[in-house]
């Protein structure tokens, strides 16, 4: 077990050096970021789904009150460091808009039909999880498909940006932030079964880790931790290299996203956390003695299920301008206020979606292949 591991670790350091070499320290630094995400999601499974899941089901508060944990840690810092670079450094802003609101909504519901959200679709791919794997290629296309129509559903109408820090400044926007995210905690308490309200030891070293490697992120790539665009990015590279032409769509001619669809894929920061995030969860699976029992297998509408719930996870996070990393974690320890909305309209949407599921993830009969 321990030479597996070593060599797994190894493998780890020839990708963040090999990826130093072909684009730069930044990149390589990106990438072990982006491990270390994987690392901790997987290995002290801290997810952002799940513990929803657990909340709406099982009135279990101790997963949700992690990630609020690691989003106020991660506000401690975020918002001093924005108001020391306000040029070199910013937040996951963006503004509030009937169709930001929808996607958030339909987000959470399709993000319960796959068992996870962006950053848990490639958690659940890295460690080999066949539903995770097609969310993922969904996820890809749709993200895409919805940087198509972007601008037809922004149109239906938004308010400016808000953030916390133009309501108080940056010490008021903080105190602001750290009091509403008590007052959710708080209310999740009062909410939670008894037993069920204090998050076991390993997620508050989880909490701890995310916001910790969240902070870096922000530092290194200049943006908070993101999962959305780098997968659209993706999927408009294959559709481009497929001989889609995108210059006349009104998202890819801006010039930093046909700067960035030009360019390699190592030059994206996004791109690079992401394909760090799969790494990380691979090898804490591939180094684990136990893998854990496998996928129940799904009958072929199941499957088929999974891929159109994935295609409209992508489309729906793009509209919403962000998944639970984008929107609600970064979303909230930046400042945003449509961080906020989203995750109500989110978590609405994770209520119907736990009804769908069942109806969606048809498992197949005995004798009958999946």
């Amino acid at each position: 077990m321990l030479g597996r591991r070593l060599g797994l670790g190894l493998v780890a350091l020839a990708l963040v050096a090999g990826t130093a070499l072909a684009a730069g320290p930044r990149a390589g630094l990106l990438v072990a970021l982006g491990i270390g995400f994987g690392l901790v999601l997987e290995g002290l499974r801290f997810g952002f789904a799940g513990p929803w899941r657990a909340m709406i089901a099982e009135r279990d508060a101790r997963g949700l009150l992690a990630q609020l944990l690691a989003i106020g840690l991660t506000a401690a810092l975020a918002f001093p460091l924005l108001a020391a670079a306000p040029g070199e450094l910013q937040g996951a802003h963006a503004p509030v808009g009937l169709a930001m609101i929808g996607g958030a909504f339909i987000f959470g519901a399709a993000m319960q039909v796959v068992m996870g959200c962006g950053s848990g679709t490639l958690v659940n791919a890295g460690s080999g999880n066949a539903i995770g794997l097609l969310a993922l290629a969904g996820f890809v296309a749709g993200s895409f498909l919805g940087t198509l129509h972007l601008g037809w559903w922004t149109g239906l109408g938004s308010l400016p940006v808000i953030s916390a820090q133009s309501l108080a400044g940056a010490q008021g926007g903080l105190v602001l932030t750290l009091g509403a995210l008590a007052l959710v905690a708080a209310l999740l308490v009062w909410r939670a079964e008894p037993g069920k309200r204090l998050p076991a030891r390993r997620l508050f070293w989880a909490a701890a880790l995310i916001a910790g490697l969240a902070v870096l992120n922000l530092v290194i790539a200049g943006q908070p931790w993101g999962i959305v665009y780098g997968l659209g990015l993706w999927g408009a590279k294959l559709a481009q290299a497929g001989g889609a032409d995108l210059a006349a769509n009104a998202f890819w001619a801006a010039p930093g996203n046909a700067a960035r669809l030009e360019a390699s894929v190592l030059t994206d920061v996004t791109s690079l956390t992401n394909i760090g995030l799969i790494l990380g969860a691979f090898l804490v699976m591939r180094g684990r003695a136990d893998p854990g029992a496998p996928v129940a297998p799904l009958a072929a509408r199941g499957w088929a299920g999974v891929l159109i719930a994935g295609l409209v996870l992508g489309y729906s996070a793009r509209l919403a301008f962000g998944c639970n990393v984008g929107a609600f974690f970064s979303g909230i320890s930046t400042g945003s206020l449509h961080g906020w909305v989203w995750f109500a309209a989110a978590f609405a949407g994770s209520i119907w979606g736990l009804k769908l599921r069942p109806l969606i993830l048809v498992p197949a009969r005995r004798g009958v292949a999946a």
